[in-house]
């Protein structure tokens, strides 16, 4: 019976800010990860990734290529970054010019298991548990459901 390729889960090539909490196991490559961040376990930031200062991102999370987030954010159990909609009717199988990019501003707090595609989040966002972001938010906001809505404004933003 033929042996499995066994590949190894780590932290490689990551520049990491001042103060970062990283709990193990997690996959982490070619990250950037500001000062006084968190990351849980069994998260996984891939490549090129940038999360800002103060952010916490909690366990079973993945961020993927061409992720951007902004400064005190929030990212709650599970949530999954999507970079490749399947343009031609299946995965992009490497062909990276399919991807797209994901912008989360600064103050954005995404509760577990929401699916963020590729948007561009403003700042001072809350994003509700489950939610399925399928187009850019540019209004402050509370948001939810499938597709994600405005359910109402922020007090003070």
């Amino acid at each position: 019976m033929p042996e499995p390729t066994l590949l190894q889960a780590g932290i490689v090539d990551v520049r990491f800010g001042a103060r970062v909490k990283v709990v193990q196991p997690a996959n982490l490559y070619g990250c950037e990860i500001g000062d006084d961040c968190f990351i849980g376990p069994f998260v996984e930031i891939q490549r090129g990734v940038v999360v800002g200062a103060r952010c916490k991102v909690q366990s079973h999370a993945f961020l993927c290529e061409l992720v951007t987030i902004g400064e005190d954010c929030f990212v709650g159990h599970g949530v999954m970054f999507i970079n490749d909609l399947f343009a031609t009717g299946g995965p992009a199988r490497g062909d990276k010019a399919l991807w797209k990019a994901t912008s989360i501003g600064s103050r954005v707090s995404i509760g577990s298991n929401a699916t963020i595609l590729p948007v561009r989040v403003c700042d001072d966002v809350v994003i509700g548990a489950g939610a399925v972001v399928t187009r850019d938010i540019s209004v402050p906001g509370i948001y939810a459901g499938n597709p994600a809505r405005l359910l109402r404004p922020l007090k003070g933003a």
